[in-house]
């Protein structure tokens, strides 16, 4: 009998479902969920271990990763200190970096991370890049050619961000203007880095207007330092509804939402529903974070973020989603069933949700991009954290990975750890 589909994942383990299951796919889709035997021109033996959709980034500085011994660990220092009260401070002192911005190294770095980002099966990027008067167009250009080169492969959404303000750094304006015309998928923010709250307003709404002109997506950092007076990511959430970006909208960070208390919460939770805004939070990247588990409660969709790869503001990473729902569920106290649970759907079909990624599941007629583990069971699967044994992008295998220990131990040792 000739084969049936060009690609079957066989003797797979799926989450929720009893028993092993075989995959079929053509034409990049997932075409057939079946117990029985399915034959392929190629085959992926999955040999019992957890098969489930790939990976979503959901918040990603990709200009700036691998830029720490560039700059020191003085904004580092500042970000990560007490309760976040210098993370303006941090901002600043990082922003020397820029001096030096040249996409001829910045390219080559970011390639490094979405290679990194093969390996371990992250499909989706929220690929954040500096436009501002110091950064100019230096850290876009490369990552909209990189968005172009790994297509179909790792998908990079471009922020154009203007990391230092817009009313605080005139021109910026007009340089992510620029980065849109280039091509720029998403308008980014960051209003509370203004200096009144009329500016981080106005911030907000000249940025909310421009991703309505051209038909944009928009992602902004909000609340991201220990003041919850600032409100930016209500500023957000209302101008998302003003401009007609319903359900267009990611707010990243939203750390001192944490310090809400509840009926502010709860406040929040409910104009964020209307605007249709999701959130994104990178609780390893800093000593505040966003409440995941209490919004999660509420019916908002959380995503979590790499954020940084040894830059200015966190000094490891690896591009690597399960540790960083490892790290997750650590720093949000979420080690039970549930909470590892929440964790992984939070950098996958969750995040898939707040970047507005659709077909990102496991189903018939969904986007044959999966990850094969080595282990069956998502405790082991998060515990460990290994690369993915195998990683299919728009129904191909592009990465495999093994991981082999060999012991040189006494007879009696060999025997015993047998």
């Amino acid at each position: 009998m000739p084969p049936t589909h060009e690609l079957v994942v066989a003797d797979a383990t799926l989450r929720n479902r009893a028993g092993r299951w075989q995959l079929g796919v053509d034409d990049g889709r997932i075409t057939a969920v079946e117990q029985g035997p399915l034959s392929g021109r190629e085959e992926i033996d999955a040999a019992g271990a957890l098969v489930t959709e790939s990976f979503v980034n959901g918040h990603m500085h990709l200009d700036k990763v691998y830029t720490l011994d560039r700059i020191g660990d003085a904004a580092l220092t500042a970000y990560t200190s007490g309760d976040m009260g210098s993370a303006l401070h941090s901002i600043e002192l990082a922003s020397a970096v820029k001096e030096g911005y040249d996409r001829a190294w910045i390219g080559p770095n970011a390639r490094k991370a979405v290679l990194e980002a093969v390996r371990y099966g992250v499909r989706h990027v929220l690929a954040f890049a500096d436009v501002d008067t110091h950064a100019q167009l230096e850290g876009v250009i490369p990552l909209l050619e990189l968005r172009e080169e790994f297509r179909g492969v790792v998908d990079l959404q471009v922020v154009a961000f203007p990391q230092d303000g817009l009313l605080r750094d005139p021109g910026a304006e007009q340089l992510v203007r620029d980065a849109i015309f280039l091509g720029a998928d998403v308008v980014g923010g960051i209003p509370w880095i203004e200096h009144t709250d009329a500016e981080a307003r106005e911030h907000v709404r000249r940025m909310c207007e421009l991703a309505a002109a051209h038909g944009r997506r928009v992602a902004m950092l909000v609340d991201d330092a220990g003041d919850a007076s600032l409100r930016t990511t209500e500023m957000l959430a209302t101008a998302m509804i003003e401009h007609g970006l319903v359900g267009r909208g990611v707010a990243n960070h939203a750390r001192a939402v944490g310090l809400y208390p509840r009926p502010s919460l709860e406040r929040l939770a409910g104009l964020a529903k209307r605007a249709g805004l999701g959130f994104v939070s990178d609780p390893h990247t800093g000593p505040l974070h966003l409440p995941v588990r209490e919004l999660t409660a509420m019916g908002l969709p959380v995503a979590l973020g790499q954020d940084d790869i040894e830059d200015a503001y966190y000094p490891f990473g690896r591009h690597h989603m399960l540790e960083v729902a490892f790290l997750a569920a650590h720093a949000l106290e979420a080690v039970d069933t549930a909470g590892i649970d929440l964790v992984y759907d939070a950098v996958l079909t969750t995040a898939a949700d707040v970047l507005g990624v659709t077909g990102h599941r496991l189903e018939v007629g969904g986007n044959a991009d999966l990850v094969v583990h080595h282990h069956d069971n998502l405790r082991e699967v998060v515990g460990h954290h290994e690369p993915p044994a195998y990683v299919v992008a728009s129904g191909r295998l592009v990465a495999t990975s093994t991981t082999t220990t060999t012991f040189h131990l006494t007879a009696s040792l060999q025997k015993e750890n047998a």
